[in-house]
């Protein structure tokens, strides 16, 4: 699936099953909650937390696709073309970050 067919799968379920839009402040916050979600599988599974037998059957792939779906549907609701400014965005870092990363010492 395309990030263009992305963003017309999510609207469709919206026009539909979701029969509208939430605000762009009530998404704003579900993508911040649905973000700390995933941050909290990645910090308990990945890092030095503890994972909790009920954090256990959480699936990162699914919490990540929950955060997809919210960013799109802000993308809809605020005109944003996803495949052109994602596009757009990797032209810049080509750009900006062509030697950065292979001259920095850290990533050594």
């Amino acid at each position: 699936m395309t990030l263009e067919e992305a963003q017309k799968q999510v609207d469709t379920w919206i026009q539909t099953v979701g029969v509208r839009y939430f605000s762009e402040l009530t998404n704003m916050a579900m993508l911040t909650e649905e973000v700390g979600e995933v941050a909290r599988i990645i910090a308990r599974r990945y890092g030095e937390q503890s994972e909790k037998e009920s954090d256990k059957q959480k699936d990162l792939g699914d919490e990540m696709a929950d955060v997809l779906f919210v960013l799109i549907c802000l993308a809809n609701q605020t005109g944003v073309n996803l495949t052109e400014a994602l596009e757009k965005n990797m032209q810049k870092k080509s750009i900006r970050d062509a030697d950065r990363h292979h001259n920095n010492p850290k990533l050594k």
